[in-house]
């Protein structure tokens, strides 16, 4: 079967997935460029992009950066886990932490040990350091236990091909 169907996600055929794929790493390519990779003519090519668009599929479109170019920083992988005790309250509060936070460039709600997995930015171990121990002392976080992880390097970045999983 060409495409991939379940109750709750709408017919995506090949080409679309092609499409999707090309717009993942060349978010920027022209629309006859897209259509010659996806084997389609110009026209349609821009008519199935819109339709991706308008469903959801494509939620928008943005660059790649160099953030070591930019400015010089260490990338940190958090894991966060919340009192167990803590109820709702807590992780509405958590969550609400981190949108505030610039330096907290992505965040994750994760099953397992923890409960969320964070991409941190920071300047050095002083400032991530800083900022959590304010997470720390903030009581209505009801913060258990952090564990970071600084980045190393980046293997695989975010903006690879979309690969559709097994079927069972």
């Amino acid at each position: 079967m060409n495409a991939i169907t379940n109750t709750s996600v709408p017919l995506l055929d090949r080409i679309d997935l092609a499409i999707i794929n090309v717009l993942r790493s060349e978010g920027r390519i022209s629309y006859q460029k897209l259509s010659d990779r996806v084997h389609l003519s110009p026209r349609p090519c821009l008519e199935r992009v819109r339709k991706l668009e308008q469903r959801g599929f494509i939620k928008g479109y943005s660059a790649i950066v160099d953030e070591q170019r930019i400015w010089p920083c260490m990338s940190l992988r958090v894991m966060v886990a919340l009192s167990s005790q803590s109820g709702r309250a807590a992780p509405k509060a958590f969550e609400a932490c981190v949108r505030e936070s610039a330096e907290v460039t992505e965040c994750h709600l994760v099953s397992g040990a923890f409960d969320y997995c964070l991409r941190m930015q920071c300047r050095d171990m002083n400032h991530y350091l800083q900022i959590t121990e304010c997470w720390l002392n903030n009581p209505a976080l009801h913060i258990d236990k952090l564990v970071s992880h600084p980045e190393l390097s980046n293997i695989k970045p975010a903006a690879t091909p979309l690969v559709r999983p097994n079927r069972l």
